[in-house]
């Protein structure tokens, strides 16, 4: 007979291993996580609970431990238990660092489907293989082609038109396909331009991003008069509010600036029906989750939502069933999830500190074309700039903790291709598209495989032949084959020509 195990059990064993009940620990911790809440908001629970509880003493989200009382609760079906009592309580979503694990994305993917009764594919049948084909207006054409596109991609054939029907939509597809010009055409396919009040919000995890949304928003409605606004951190909110009260057609921003408008009332929600999160995977997890929820408590009741990413985690997709609609499903298998153009190789290095002598040495290979290196902290970005530049070699570099125009002026630079090489963190990892980069090397590793897939697609954007390097200490070996793994790609050692590969 199977023995049940009790929420207490699961806290109080410290004797997990790293491999074989990997995934236990990151259900365990989300049942902590959403947990605590409950004795906070008084709810009505639909089960006894134990009268004696006890004490223990987590690490939850990173933050310094604190003391949680939890109620034993015999769990026999730690699956089942956190759909049932947990997701309709609090998001459900695994705390902050939680990796993601390939067999708990199957497992779960297979699950939240079959609920609908329906395969992991697009629930929208039709496909139109020219703009021309989908009805918009004229003015939207002319700004569409002027941008440069010529036919839709995949992505654009199946998901503007249902997002233009008023739908709610939930799209994937890999980095660099056209996911941004998909859901700006359908917002300005929809807004009533006699109309100055803001009608779309549109939410992005970074900065850069969000400002690169603003600047194809504008470009593609450039013949119909679009006013479109940035709200972002670390520019005046003055002139946010400015802007804002002299009327906007549509907002793009991060969640925090956005909510901060909303809460001075200087952005109002009346008016708005399209409601879009750009890199949804990274909105819905972690530390926007929040912020996510309140803008969302602001908006009409009545409201388009819009859901977009490069990847998504059985996570995001069961959170969206909070706000969304029954929404049209566009998206890919995981073992779908591979960035065909794009060459991969890693590189064996014995220790850590080789890595600088080994990047310096491809340097001549890197300046050849745009480059981006990826590495994993802040601080480490601004040891590896110095060390380059001590070593006569130009690099560029950003991240977070850079004020905003700092950060505006070396992107600027990077896309004009007065600079050729930036060192950067994940913040760049995330939609942002630099057409003439070819070439991104993974100083470090990422922490998790979906951001391989954020990372590497800086090169070979829409198509164009891109290479990534991945530097590999023995340390990163199983890293790298879990993305492998993820991936259901085969990564090459590093051949000698790689100057002819670009």
């Amino acid at each position: 007979m199977e023995s049940t195990k009790t929420v207490g059990d699961f806290v109080r064993s410290d004797a997990l291993t790293d491999e074989g009940e990997a995934s236990e620990r990151v259900n365990v911790e989300s049942y902590i996580y959403c947990f605590a809440p409950s004795f906070l908001i008084p709810i009505t629970l639909p089960f006894p609970l134990y009268s004696l509880p006890f004490n223990s003493t987590v690490q939850i989200r990173g933050v310094t431990p604190l003391l949680f009382f939890l109620f034993p609760y015999s769990v026999s079906n730690p699956s089942s238990f956190h759909q049932r009592f947990l997701f309709p309580v609090m998001a459900g979503l695994a705390p902050e660092g939680t990796q993601f694990d390939a067999r708990q994305y199957d497992a779960k993917m297979s699950e939240l489907l079959s609920t609908d009764g329906q395969e992991f594919f697009t629930s929208y049948d039709e496909v139109y293989d020219s703009f021309d084909a989908m009805g918009l207006q004229e003015n939207l054409l002319r700004g569409i082609y002027a941008y440069g596109f010529e036919r839709p991609s995949a992505i654009q054939q199946r998901g503007i038109v249902p997002f233009c029907k008023g739908l709610d939509v939930i799209q994937q597809a890999q980095s660099g396909t056209g996911k941004t010009a998909t859901f700006c055409s359908g917002i300005l396919q929809q807004l009533d331009y006699g109309l100055v009040q803001c009608q779309a919000l549109v939410l992005a995890p970074t900065r850069e991003l969000a400002q690169q949304i603003e600047k194809v928003m504008r470009a593609l409605g450039d013949y119909l008069g679009v006013k479109v606004h940035a709200c972002v951190g670390g520019t005046s909110v003055r002139e946010d509010q400015r802007i804002l009260q002299a009327g906007v057609h549509t907002v793009v921003g991060t969640p925090g600036r956005v909510f901060d408008m909303l809460r001075r009332q200087s952005l109002r929600p009346d008016c708005i029906r399209m409601f879009v999160l750009d890199e949804a995977d990274e909105m819905l997890s972690r530390g926007f989750k929040d912020q996510i929820y309140d803008i969302f408590q602001l908006l009409p009741s009545k409201i388009q939502v819009g859901v977009f990413s490069a990847t998504m985690p059985p996570e995001a997709l069961e959170i969206t069933r909070k706000f969304m609609n029954k929404p049209v499903r566009i998206l890919v298998k995981r073992d779908e999830l591979t960035l065909e153009g794009i060459k991969q190789f890693y590189v064996n290095i014995d220790k850590e500190e080789w890595k600088l002598e080994t990047l310096c040495d491809l340097y001549e290979t890197l300046a050849i074309t745009q480059s981006v290196i990826f590495v994993n902290t802040r601080r480490k970005v601004d040891w590896l700039t110095d060390k380059m530049r001590s070593n006569d070699h130009t690099v560029s570099a950003t991240h977070g903790d850079m004020d905003q125009n700092t950060r505006d002026i070396i992107m600027r630079e990077f896309r004009s291709g007065s600079s050729r090489v930036l060192i950067t963190t994940d913040l760049l990892a995330r939609g942002i598209d630099v057409q003439q980069v070819s070439l991104v090397i993974n100083y470090d590793l990422p922490t998790q495989p979906e951001n391989y897939l954020h990372r590497i697609g800086r090169s070979g954007r829409f198509g164009r032949k891109g290479v990534a390097i991945n530097f590999v200490t023995l340390e990163d070996s199983r890293m790298l084959s879990d993305i492998q793994k993820f991936y259901n790609v085969v990564v090459e050692e590093l051949p000698s020509n790689v100057a002819d590969l670009l």
